[in-house]
C-alpha cells in the first residue's frame, strides 16, 4: 500500500515539473480539454491531455 502511496506523489510531483513543458508543445490546449471560469475561479479539466498520455504511458509500459 506504501509503495501505490509513493508511486502517486512522484507521478504528481514529475507532471506539476513537466507541466510547463507539455503547455509549451500544445497539451492542454487540446480539443476537449475544458477551460471554464465559475465563481470567480479558472477551473481546467484536461480529459483529452490525460487520454492522450495515458495512450503513450500504456504503449511505452508494453514495449518495456
Amino acid at each position: 500500500m506504501i509503495r501505490w502511496f509513493i508511486v502517486i506523489f512522484l507521478a504528481l510531483v514529475f507532471i506539476s515539473w513537466f507541466s510547463p513543458l507539455l503547455q509549451k508543445l500544445g497539451f492542454g490546449k487540446l480539443p476537449g480539454d475544458l477551460r471554464f471560469r465559475l465563481f470567480g475561479r479558472e477551473w481546467f479539466i484536461p480529459l483529452t491531455t490525460t487520454i492522450l498520455l495515458s495512450f503513450v504511458a500504456s504503449l511505452i509500459a508494453q514495449i518495456l
